[in-house]
């Protein structure tokens, strides 16, 4: 099956990148300043316009290739897909209730190599002594579509 690629534009935010295969999403790279030029389409790339513009977007029924995921990270990846727009969970919260109490490590794994942003929205989940990390976009990244949902940033 041939993949999709496809760079996006969302104003004010830079450049983003989708990967798919058969409408499935592998990647997406969420948008950064960068010199690249948006190419290719798809719909979801309105979808995605629109989120990082403020708009209530919602992704659930947005098909992801979780590939050689775990089966704890797939349950992590469901709970994580029903945790509303401005709302979080602690990376303990998320362990939880993908049935793994005392899992959070595993959960800021998951979370730390998941390329599936905003579609699974592992932004919403934090330390419980604050925001936590987010990899190479950092938590300056993370603070602002947190504060883009209107989620409690305590």
């Amino acid at each position: 099956m041939p993949l999709t690629y496809v760079r996006y534009e969302a104003e004010g935010w830079g450049v983003g990148e989708l990967v798919l295969e058969a409408g499935r999403v592998l990647y997406s790279g969420p948008p950064r300043p960068s010199g690249q030029q948006p190419e290719g389409d798809h719909p979801l790339v309105a979808r995605l316009r629109a989120y990082f513009a403020g708009d209530p977007v919602d992704f659930a029924d947005v098909e992801v290739e979780l590939g050689d995921e775990t089966e704890l990270g797939r349950r992590m990846a469901a709970e994580l897909r029903r945790v509303p727009r401005g709302e979080v969970v602690t990376y303990g919260e998320l362990a939880l209730s993908a049935g793994r109490p005392r899992a959070a490590r595993a959960a800021g794994t998951f979370c730390a190599r998941c390329d599936l942003v905003p579609i699974v929205p592992v932004h919403r989940v934090v330390s419980v002594s604050g925001i936590g990390g987010f990899g190479s976009l950092g938590v300056d990244y993370k603070r602002r579509l947190l504060e883009l949902e209107g989620a409690p940033l305590g």
